[in-house]
C-alpha cells in the first residue's frame, strides 16, 4: 500500500513561507503599521478638511479641526487598526495556497483586493468619525461615531472583504 502525499511545488513553499512571515510581522511591528496607517488617515484629512490637521506619528494620532471649535486627536490603537482584519486573511491565504499550489495566483489577488478593502474601510471609519465630531460636535460626535457608526462600518465592511476573499479565491 502506498500512500500518495502531494508536494507544494518550490514557488508555492516560498508563498506560504512569505505569507506566514508578513502575518508575524503584522503583529510583531503593529506599531509601525498603525504608524503608516494614521499617516494616511492625515494625508486624506488633510486634502478634504478645510481646517488643519497635523499627524503625529510617534503617537499614532492624528489632530483635525485644528483652528475650528472642535479640534480632536485620533490615536490609532491596536484595537481600531486594519492590520488585526487583515492578519486572518493572510493566515487564511498561506494555509490555502499550502493545501492546493495550483490556486496560489487566485488567492493573492483575492488576498490584494480584501487586504486594500479592509484598509479602506477602516479609513472609511475614521473619516465618518471625523464627520460626526465636525457635525454634532466631540462629545455626541464621537460617541456616535466610535460606538455605533464606525463599529457598523467596520463589521460591514469586514464581512465585505472576507465575502470578497472567499470568493475570489474559490472560484473557477
Amino acid at each position: 500500500m502506498t500512500l500518495a502525499v502531494r508536494r507544494t511545488a518550490f514557488p508555492s513553499r516560498v508563498t506560504v513561507v512569505v505569507l506566514f512571515a508578513a502575518a508575524a510581522g503584522l503583529v510583531f511591528a503593529h506599531r509601525l503599521y498603525r504608524t503608516a496607517e494614521i499617516s494616511l488617515s492625515g494625508a486624506i484629512l488633510s486634502v478634504i478638511s478645510s481646517h488643519g490637521v497635523d499627524v503625529v506619528p510617534d503617537r499614532q494620532t492624528v489632530y483635525f479641526g485644528l483652528g475650528s471649535d472642535t479640534p480632536l486627536g485620533l490615536r490609532m490603537t491596536p484595537e481600531c487598526t486594519s492590520a488585526f482584519l487583515v492578519l486572518p486573511l493572510i493566515v487564511v491565504g498561506a494555509v490555502m495556497i499550502a493545501l492546493r499550489p495550483r490556486i496560489q495566483h487566485r488567492v493573492l489577488v483575492a488576498l490584494g483586493v480584501a487586504a486594500l478593502a479592509v484598509v479602506i474601510v477602516n479609513q472609511f471609519r475614521v473619516l465618518t468619525l471625523v464627520g460626526l465630531v465636525n457635525w454634532l460636535g466631540v462629545d455626541t460626535g464621537y460617541h456616535w461615531g466610535h460606538t455605533l457608526l464606525g463599529s457598523m462600518v467596520s463589521v460591514f465592511g469586514g464581512a465585505a472583504a472576507l465575502v470578497a476573499f472567499v470568493w475570489l479565491a474559490t472560484r473557477k
